[in-house]
């Protein structure tokens, strides 16, 4: 119940319902403030406890001054949680373990559920192994079960044993695009309350749903936990930048060079951080496709949040994508009510502005290795002639260029570099590839999949092409992986689907695919020529990330783009051919097919749009998309509230998070002896802590692996392995970047074993095992921005099970602190000014820290005093910020705190 100090308790009726809300412009100040905080207004007044949240935070956020940096903290609380599997598994793991807990404190496991409903769409492990015919889609779901069968059983058992806990099955569509088209709900209902619809999502690109006017973005498994189990995620009140749409899109034009137009102004502007808002009257004219576009690339420009307000195109897609009239009714009159519907005229406050006129939009891609790095399409062809020149050898022996722009031969376009390779394929033909050959090209990804304008305008493209003659280059490897089954549904209606097929587009999937690096090999005889010849051929996606090494390891140029022409590429089938001028092939009479000649026209990529796609589509796709089909609810899974673990298993293990724990908590305790894990210094990210990537035989983690009968070729990815505790504490900190300074000389996860006589160097989680088999704790001593980057989970995890007990930094990422308190570890910060290196600590010294136990009287120090046996001796600021935190850690972490309060209840 909110404490309601400012009387905003109201009540809203919507047809024969009745709902209580919490008006907003109870609270002085509320009216100019952006959507997106008034959203978190909202949240703060329905949630007031008077301890974590006051009337003084509510107010604070009423007074909001734009200008200012962030200083205020504030609790939020949001309404749900949405998960992929990758990210999901381990959160159900701890679930599964708490429930274990409780039956061993003599509680009843039934009580661990999520509080707040969390969905979890299984995504992330459909790999495109198999494609360019007309069963690719059933091999790869067939090998995809293959790999992830403990998996998938055990995410089947947690859909069986907690309630609040969905899982929609594999082959059903993108995590994103999902949540747009069914479980996003725009205003939430709960318990007689209607109030707006907000998520944390544990992958980047959960800000998709901002463009339906849903507040959420990503953040990692420990703050999604606490989140599942009703526990607020600390964040200050942000900056928002505004940022103004005018005009129309121009003839030719797609949300894809939209969307990579405004990442390249927000990168350039610097948004990292902050919020960001649209606004204006080409808000109004920007479709909800487009929107969910721009929307899901926020990650790409920086920004936490990239919000559009609710207006009556929000309205029209509830209604096409099969939410109900009595909800679609709720969220206009929800929206109208407490001034979160669209005004294009009004100018809230805003912390910064900028403006696009969406009149000046060009056709663009974006690479060759980041998603800002915008290209105008007309100038592609000779960029890439400049960017090649990066990935190859380009002087001869004579120490001369071998190919200057300037005196290029006749063939080769713009200067580029070229190498030819004749290629021999299975079937005995031959053809040439050489340096900008496009060997991927993937319509993937839920930034365009979900979009169906630019989705019709690819089948589309397909079908001239067919019509023409043409059909994709032999080198290049076609895959179709939507986000939805509603997308193959509306080319099925279409009559769009047997082109997409003729042109070697078809379906492999429903999942992520080649934007998260799942692309599958390449044939094995282009594959063979690439590396032989060291070839720097090219990726062309539709998908929202192109970073260097993450679509293919053949690949060394990877570049976003539209799925028309994504199409297109395939069939010009190199980055030197400039599709804007030059001809795509012939054809049937030997005729050049220019890029104009099967480009479709608005109005027929809206004709199709507006006679293919309707509500009973979404209906008919979502109607049970809970239950799987015959292969999912076949996986033999445990029955019971607890899970029956299985000890062989290398995936999915009960973690040691709860043994000994009792109903009381220990006092909190003074650290002494303690010795240093690692000493590291600044801008150490959550990506240098955290494990990630392949898993090497030679490291503690493929050790581990190899004594329990994994052969090297099943290592798989430390990503498929969070559901293993083992496998994960031997690779935190084991990042290859990693540099610890009291192992100098050395990269990697290593650091010197005082345990030992005259402190060899050692694997770090090798030394961590001699130190807690001695019982000595340990502390890392960090420089400034400890923590930085994604909000990965194990990067806090990992810490504590090595035994860390206390983090010094002289500052840290926000998240990655909380994150540290909420596994039971101290987050400390040297004295203004001050450092490891200022103070003379080397990192071989044992510390005391004294004065910790005030904790333990309710309140939370200032300061603990630090000393070493070398005489060093200095004030540690207390970096646990909120009531909140303090509880937490006197509780051993987030997940005991939870455990107690819910076997208590």
């Amino acid at each position: 119940m909110s404490a309601n100090s400012f009387d905003a308790r109201s009540t809203l009726q919507v047809g024969d319902e009745s709902y209580e809300i919490f008006k907003l412009d109870k609270v002085e100040g509320s009216a100019r403030l952006p959507y997106s905080l008034k959203v978190l207004l909202e949240n703060l007044l329905r949630t007031e406890d008077g301890a974590n949240i006051t009337a003084d935070h509510i107010r604070a956020l009423g007074n909001w001054d734009s200008q200012a940096q962030p200083s205020q903290e504030i609790q939020f609380t949001p309404a749900r949680v949405i998960m992929q599997d990758f990210t999901g598994v381990p959160c159900v793991v701890d679930l599964a373990t708490m429930r274990e807990a409780v039956k061993e404190l003599g509680g009843d496991p039934a009580k661990i559920n999520p509080l707040a409903p969390a969905e979890l769409v299984i995504d992330h492990s459909v790999i495109a192994d198999k494609f360019g015919t007309k069963d690719a889609f059933g091999q790869n779901v067939e090998l995809e079960y293959g790999r992830n069968k403990e998996r998938y059983q055990f995410l089947r058992w947690g859909q069986t044993a907690f309630d609040e806990f969905k899982v929609v099955p594999p082959g059903t569509g993108i995590v994103h695009q999902v949540n747009i088209e069914h479980l996003a709900r725009t205003v939430m209902v709960r318990g007689g309350q209607a109030y707006p619809d907000t998520l944390v999502g544990t992958d980047s690109h959960t800000t998709m749903v901002n463009g339906l006017g849903v507040l959420g973005w990503g953040v990692g498994g420990i703050e999604a936990e606490a989140a599942m189990l009703g526990q607020p995620v600390s964040m200050l009140i942000p900056r928002v930048v505004g940022f103004k749409l005018t005009g129309e899109l121009p003839a030719g034009t797609t949300a894809t060079d939209l969307v990579l137009t405004i990442t390249e102004m927000l990168r350039k502007h610097g948004v990292v951080g902050k919020f960001v808002e649209f606004y204006g009257e080409g808000v109004a004219a920007t479709s909800l496709a487009n929107r969910a576009t721009i929307g899901n690339m926020s990650p790409e420009f920086g920004s936490t949040a990239a919000m559009f307000p609710i207006d009556g195109e929000t309205l029209k897609y509830l209604k096409l994508t099969g939410r109900s009239e009595q909800q679609v009714a709720l969220v206009e009159a929800y929206a109208k009510e407490q001034g979160l519907w669209l005004d294009p005229a009004a100018e809230p406050d805003f912390s910064e502005k900028l403006e696009l006129d969406l009149s000046t939009v060009v056709p663009s891609i974006a690479g060759p290795k980041r998603p800002q790095d915008r290209i105008v399409l007309a100038n592609a062809a000779a960029q890439f002639a400049q960017d090649v020149r990066n990935y190859v050898d380009t002087v001869d022996e004579a120490g001369k260029e071998s190919f200057p722009a300037s005196d290029a031969p006749a063939n080769t376009p713009n200067g580029a570099p070229s190498k030819p390779v004749t290629v021999t394929a299975l079937d005995g033909s031959t053809y040439e590839i050489d340096h900008g050959a496009v060997t991927v090209a993937a319509i993937t990804s839920c930034t365009n999949t979900s979009n169906p304008y630019v989705m019709v305008a690819a089948a589309l493209v397909a079908k001239k092409a067919v019509e023409k003659g043409l059909t994709r280059k032999p080198w290049v490897k076609t895959t179709l992986a939507p986000g939805s089954k509603v997308v193959t549904d509306y080319f099925d209606k279409a009559g769009l689907t047997p082109y997409l097929d003729k042109v070697g587009f078809n379906l492999v999937g429903y999942g992520c695919t080649t934007c998260i690096g799942n692309s599958g090999p390449l044939p094995e005889e282009v594959s063979k020529a690439v590396n032989e010849h060291d070839l720097a051929v090219t990726s062309v996606l539709s998908g929202n990330r192109n970073f260097e090494g993450r679509i293919n390891p053949d690949v060394k140029m990877n570049y976003l783009a539209s799925p028309p022409l994504v199409v297109a590429y395939a069939l010009a089938g190199s980055m030197k051919v400039d599709i804007t001028k030059d001809a795509l092939g012939t054809d049937t009479d030997g005729n050049p097919v220019f890029l104009k000649d099967i480009w479709p026209s608005e109005a027929e990529v809206n004709d199709v749009v507006a006679n293919a796609i309707g509500e009973d589509m979404f209906n008919k796709s979502y109607q049970d998309v809970f239950a799987g089909d015959a292969q999912w609810q076949a996986l033999p899974i445990p029955t019971g509230n607890t899970f029956e673990w299985d000890t062989e298993s290398t995936y999915v293990r009960k973690p040691p998070y709860f043994e000994g724990m009792t109903m009381e908590t220990t006092p909190v305790s003074d650290i002494a002896g303690a010795r240093v894990l690692a000493k590291l210094g600044d801008s150490v990210t959550t990506d240098h802590i955290s494990p990630a990537g392949a898993i090497k035989a030679d490291t503690p983690a493929g050790k581990y692996l190899t004594e329990h009968g994994v052969e090297r070729r099943d290592f798989n990815s430390y990503g498929s392995r969070r559901g293993n505790h083992e496998v994960m504490i031997r690779g935190t900190f084991a990042n290859i970047r990693l540099r610890n300074q009291i192992a100098p000389g050395t990269e990697g996860g290593f650091t010197r074993d005082f345990t030992k006589e005259d402190a060899p160097v050692s694997f770090i989680y090798d030394a961590s095992r001699n130190y807690i088999d001695q019982g000595i704790p340990l502390v890392v001593l960090a420089g400034k921005e400890y923590g930085s980057g994604s909000s990965r989970d194990w990067a806090a995890k990992g810490t504590a099970l090595l035994g860390v007990k206390a983090v010094i930094a002289e500052s840290y990422e926000r998240i990655h602190r909380s994150n540290l308190i909420g596994m039971g570890v101290l987050p400390l910060q040297f004295p203004e000014g001050a450092s490891a290196e200022s103070l003379g600590l080397t990192g071989e010294e044992t510390f005391t820290f004294t004065g910790v136990t005030e904790l333990n009287n309710g309140t939370t120090p200032r300061t603990v005093k630090v000393t070493t046996d070398t005489g060093v001796e200095f004030d540690a600021v207390v970096r646990i910020d909120t009531p909140g935190e303090a509880d937490y850690y006197r509780n051993g972490g987030i997940m005991q705190y939870v455990l107690r309060s819910l076997i208590r209840k």
